[in-house]
């Protein structure tokens, strides 16, 4: 059943009657929500658009049927910005999981190996993409990396936190509980799809919460709904990115 819990939410549902009706029935019994949330921060370079953890937050609880709301991020040490993320979303009622993001640096020192070497390539690009690639075009890679290294380049910085098992085992051990009858992913990431294909094959209820260009062959393989997020738009942005002749009925 849908109440909504703020006045916002209720004037967004008069305008989008036929979005609440189609949320109903996805979440029509007994749901949990897994947020792969660094994988949803990418989405707003497509979408030109960021989530609001709280708008998502107060839609989501607008659903009696929904139990748990999961959020999966990792905690950069140190930087204020994201510690204090985590802090919000705790508090906001999300049910965390957290763990420190790796950083790891990467060679791109390129000095010392011959012109046409893929050696230090290897790092950055899928070894099918380079053995396609012609000479010409690994020489031509590793002069841009000589000229950076010349301007004292030599490593670059990465960041590495990923929570495919720790998601995957938290769908599974909710599915053996048997008390959930349906799994809402927020991920497009191609790690999910086997435990997807196994609640699936399991006859339980899946759905995929993404923008669709970003779904992983993988995932859209195992045949899982997709609700396309931008059509809850509205509901779940920033409120400074609501658009315009929305906002306006909003006032």
């Amino acid at each position: 059943m849908f109440k909504p819990k703020t006045e916002r939410i209720e004037k967004l549902a008069k305008i989008y009657p036929d979005r609440i009706k189609e949320l109903e029935k996805i979440f029509s019994k007994k749901t949990n929500i897994y947020l792969d949330y660094s994988n949803i921060y990418h989405w707003s370079k497509k979408l030109n658009w960021h989530l609001d953890p709280k708008r998502l937050k107060q839609l989501l609880d607008s659903f009696d049927t929904v139990q748990l709301i999961r959020l999966y991020n990792g905690t950069l040490e140190g930087d204020k910005n994201s510690e204090q993320f985590i802090k919000e979303v705790d508090e906001l009622g999300y049910d965390i999981t957290t763990k420190p993001v790796k950083r790891m640096n990467f060679s791109i020192d390129v000095s010392g190996i011959p012109l046409n070497s893929p050696i230090i390539l290897e790092s950055f690009i899928k070894k099918p993409f380079l053995k396609v690639m012609t000479l010409e075009t690994i020489e031509y890679l590793n002069t841009k990396l000589k000229e950076i290294n010349d301007r004292g380049v030599k490593y670059i910085e990465t960041m590495k936190c990923n929570f495919d098992v720790e998601l995957a085992r938290d769908m599974l051990l909710d599915y053996e509980k048997d008390s959930i009858d349906t799994f809402i992913l927020w991920s497009g990431d191609s790690d999910f799809a086997d435990p997807v294909s196994q609640l699936l094959k399991d006859k339980k209820k899946v759905f995929l919460f993404a923008t669709v260009r970003r779904v992983s062959i993988e995932l859209q393989e195992t045949g899982v709904p997709i609700f396309e997020i931008q059509k809850i738009r509205n509901f779940i942005c920033r409120p400074n990115e609501i658009q315009s002749d929305v906002s306006k009925k909003l006032l």
